[in-house]
């Protein structure tokens, strides 16, 4: 089975082919209700105008069985009018009431693609993908094979990964946390099937979304395209996570649900980014996952009152570089079992990312130029090594040489010009240089004009201004005379000499 970059599969296997959902031969087999199907037609056609059941089958994802049965039950409702035929394709378009019909039915749903799945064929789905993956040291190696990890590190993270409940990653920024988070889905290697969209109640709830949900690139033929096989969901929140996008969001203009963005993570990986630092406070959140997490099972509500289940098949990582002690007590960290320290790196290691980056850039690394910068960071940066600060000097670094037309290389004196731009605190270096330089009459200043040869001290100064008559000197003005003795007066409260 090929893999990509990742270690994904390229394709599935024979096995795997086989328990692929198929295509419904049947109204029955859609497993939703009869009217939804029907509205989903009908709308259809109102948008294409003149159109043919092989075009309605395409549109809504549904077999030429299904298409055909649905235009006959359409045209004897004398909603559809018959137009001819293109080989064995019916061509029809709307009487004028199915006109009439399917506009009052666009003013409660505007929604016409892919037919929905039931909810309970999703969630027998979610359950069926569930399966933990399959996590070794050598299997752990490769998913951070581009990041260079310790062997600490790797220990702790893996049980992790196979423990049921949420993950904590904590530590000061810029020790890597949020991008050993991203590859922890790289562990899953199998694809899973994710749906368009869902129906509840007649509602549908959108799922499957292209900017969250990565298909595979070959999608199989025998495949109900109802469904997308896509890699393992990876989603990242940092910030801009509120309470709203935690539970279905109705959205009046398609008349559709957008799916929470646990739901769109399901048999996946949910990273909570910057945990704290969000619009709900984190005992907010984690009260709203409390159930889910420990039951595998969230509870959602449509907008008149029905509430569903669905499985919440979700590893969700909250990263965070503040406090712990700041986000909750003892109770509220008993629910997160597996507490993962992200700390500074060692020299070793700190050197290694620079190798790295520095390979990447282009950059050749003159000796001692890492012992500069480890000296340099600690100084002026952090106090300690973190891996964030290669590639950012790597980056500063090679403007600095196009600026200078100067070859790639990273030297000692290479790292005070970065230093002096990259940290705040060499704010004080750059004026020391400044005064130094200073003194040593190194400074630019704007061409002037080309101007006479300077004049001796004994000549006077030439004015630019026309010649203008004398003018008499004015009598400096006479001395104010002095005030003559008297009494004086103090301030209120003080005391007179």
């Amino acid at each position: 089975m090929g893999r990509d970059r990742h270690g994904y599969p390229g394709r599935l296997s024979n096995v795997e082919r086989h328990d692929l959902p198929r295509t419904p031969r049947s109204i029955e087999e859609l497993g939703i209700p009869v009217g939804l199907v029907h509205d989903l037609a009908m709308r259809r056609a109102l948008y294409e105008g003149r159109t043919s059941t092989v075009r309605l089958s395409h549109g809504l994802g549904i077999s030429m069985a299904i298409m055909s049965k649905v235009v006959e039950e359409l045209r004897d409702l004398r909603l559809l009018d018959l137009l001819g035929m293109e080989g064995r394709d019916y061509i029809f378009d709307l009487t004028e009431q199915g006109r009439d019909h399917a506009r009052e039915r666009v003013s409660l749903c505007r929604y016409a693609g892919h037919a929905p799945i039931s909810i309970a064929e999703y969630s027998a789905m979610v359950l069926r993908q569930g399966a933990p993956p399959s996590v070794t040291r050598e299997s752990m190696r490769r998913a951070f094979s581009d990041l260079v990890v310790s062997d600490r590190m790797i220990e702790e993270l893996g049980p992790a990964l196979l423990t049921e409940g949420a993950m904590f990653l904590y530590g000061p920024p810029g020790t890597g946390k949020t991008s050993v988070a991203e590859r922890l889905i790289r562990t899953h290697t199998a694809p899973v099937l994710v749906p368009r969209c869902v129906e509840v109640d007649s509602q549908i709830v959108t799922v499957f979304d292209p900017l969250i949900h990565e298909p595979v690139d070959e999608q199989p033929k025998e495949l109900d395209p109802r469904w997308v096989l896509c890699r393992r969901p990876s989603i990242v929140a940092g910030g801009e996570l509120t309470a709203s996008m935690m539970d279905l969001t109705f959205e009046p203009n398609s008349g559709v649900y957008l799916a929470p963005i646990q739901m769109q993570a399901n048999n996946g990986l949910l990273v909570i980014d910057d945990f704290g630092r969000q619009g709900i406070s984190p005992e907010a959140l984690l009260n709203r996952w409390i159930v889910p997490l420990d039951r595998r099972i969230d509870f959602l509500s449509l907008t008149y009152g029905v509430r569903f289940e669905v499985p919440f098949d979700v590893k969700v990582v909250f990263s965070t570089n503040l406090d712990p002690a700041t986000l909750g007590d003892e109770a509220f960290f008993r629910r997160i079992q597996n507490k993962i320290l992200i700390s500074s790196i060692s020299d070793a290691e700190f050197d290694a990312v620079l190798t790295i980056a520095a390979a990447n850039a282009g950059i050749t690394i003159a000796p001692g130029a890492a012992d500069h910068l480890r000296h340099v960071s600690r100084q002026l940066g952090d106090g300690d090594l973190r891996p964030y600060l290669p590639k950012e000097v790597c980056k500063i670094l090679k403007a600095v040489c196009q600026f200078n037309d100067a070859p790639l290389v990273l030297d000692n004196e290479g790292v005070d010009r970065v230093a002096a731009i990259y940290f705040t605190r060499a704010g004080e270096l750059r004026s020391a240089e400044a005064e130094a330089a200073s003194a040593a009459g190194a400074f630019h200043a704007p061409d002037a004009a080309p101007s006479a040869p300077p004049a001796s001290a004994s000549s006077a100064p030439r004015s630019m201004a026309p010649p203008t008559a004398a003018l008499p000197e004015r009598p400096a003005p006479a001395p104010a005379p002095a005030p003559a003795p008297g009494p004086t007066t103090a301030p209120p409260g003080t005391i007179q000499f």
